[in-house]
């Protein structure tokens, strides 16, 4: 009996203790629950306290697509499902992964403003960049090497592009070939662009995505070696594969500044990789050069025939300077926050690249984007279109091409409810006047 009232009294401190907490004070529904259960029977501080518990969310971890109610659902799912370096590789930024964080915590600076007594029967989210209508503006941001994550890799992530009608971004270092991708998309997929050092391959790359059909490269410059990428680094330590097949040697960084497991050259790395078949890549020692200028940009503006895109553009300079320069689309990017710690989130990035370019090229912005209400804040500042890169390799790694065309289908279905709630019927009609702003 002793330890029965000891254990009401307990219960009682903590009940207390939880009337003091500004989220239960807050709530008036469960502040005055708090203080009825105090003065309350043994039978109904019982009957509260299931109620309470009832609040709690599982820490289950979906076991199929449908059970997810958001892509955040996904993470812990493909956590469990991928090696630990390879979720490591994934989920990695730079330092303490505070820009990582960074861009997922810029979105919650905007607010929504709702417009009321609209029709929204019917909401249309297709969007057409440079002449080709997509089904959403949600594009498939590139990711390296995703057979890493699932055996489906790229070509899964392509099948499900095209099942939900999104734009997709094909990495150079993916261990797909555009042509793969190409096929299993059904239609056009854009060739993201790591240069290289040696411009033979780098040229070499550019004209067999376009002989494959692709309609547009994207060069990426927003990746040096030498980032410090401590959460991969600490996956690394802790799985116990033997990772040799696949990497080479297990060095301890100094072949590429700390960039963690990599095979004896950096030429036999990339000549594991589809886009650099055929090619003499004994020369390679860096993905990108630091010799990368505007200079350059010119020269591979000059060679490529198709659309030409520079993705990790995020100042008000540099967008003047690639509009200068022939650019035909822009990227705000800072690769997920994975290649440099200036804890400055891509939304925050995203209107004065947009104020500089006044409407002369098509700006897509990616990293952080979680939520349909993410995709709806982007578009609202002007983004032409939103990129996701980890959310739909969770999915992947998780269920493999049904994961990743359920995240797609949950953004889609978001989108659509925010559009109805704040009375945009039609993607072209969401605007800054949709905003609150509280940009830092």
């Amino acid at each position: 009996m002793n330890q029965m009232l000891e254990r009401s009294k307990t219960r009682r401190r903590f009940l207390k203790m939880l009337g003091a907490s500004p989220l239960i004070a807050g709530s008036s529904m469960l502040g005055s629950g708090l203080a009825t259960l105090l003065n309350a029977a043994p039978l109904e501080e019982k009957h509260f306290l299931g109620w309470l518990e009832s609040f709690q969310q599982s820490d289950d971890v979906v076991s199929s697509p449908d059970q997810a109610l958001d892509v955040m659902d996904f993470e812990p799912a493909a956590r469990k499902a991928i090696p630990p370096a390879h979720f490591g590789y994934l989920a990695t930024g730079v330092d303490d992964d505070a820009t990582v964080r960074a861009n997922r915590e810029g979105y919650s600076h905007i607010q929504i403003r709702s417009r009321r007594l609209v029709d929204v029967s019917n909401i249309y989210m297709s969007r057409t960049i440079f002449g080709t209508k997509w089904s959403t503006p949600i594009v498939l941001s590139p990711v390296s090497a995703q057979k890493a994550f699932h055996p489906d890799g790229e070509l899964g992530v392509a099948r499900a592009a095209k099942t939900k009608g999104h734009l997709m971004m094909l990495s150079t270092v993916a261990t797909a070939s555009i042509e793969d991708a190409i096929a299993a998309r059904g239609g056009p997929v854009w060739q993201q662009l790591y240069p290289t050092n040696v411009w033979e391959v780098c040229r070499a790359i550019v004209k067999r995505a376009e002989k494959a059909g692709s309609p547009a490269i994207v060069l990426t410059v927003d990746l040096h070696d030498g980032s410090n990428r401590e959460t991969l680094f600490r996956s690394q330590a802790v799985d116990t594969r033997d990772c040799s097949l696949c990497h080479g040697n297990r060095k301890s960084g100094a072949a590429r500044g700390r960039a963690g497991v990599v095979s004896d050259t950096f030429a036999g790395y990339v000549a594991r990789k589809p886009m650099f078949n055929g090619l003499d890549v004994s020369k390679v020692t860096q993905l990108y050069p630091l010799a990368v200028d505007w200079d350059f940009v010119k020269r591979l503006r000059d060679t490529v025939t198709v659309k030409f895109l520079i993705k990790g553009i995020v100042t008000r300079e540099d967008a003047q300077l690639a509009v200068e320069h022939g650019v035909d689309g822009l990227i705000v990017s800072n690769h997920g926050g994975r290649a440099e710690d200036t804890l400055r989130p891509t939304i925050e990035s995203l209107p004065e690249v947009l104020d500089a370019v006044a409407g002369k090229v098509p700006v897509i912005v990616d990293g952080g984007v979680r939520r349909g209400t993410d995709i709806f804040k982007a578009l609202a500042l002007g983004a032409t279109a939103v990129g996701i890169g980890r959310p739909h390799s969770w999915g992947l790694g998780a269920f493999g091409q049904a994961g990743v065309e359920a995240v797609l289908e949950i953004l889609q279905r978001e989108l659509r409810t925010i559009m109805r709630q704040a009375g945009t019927t039609s993607v072209d009609k969401i605007t800054r006047d949709y905003l609150s702003l509280h940009l830092s």
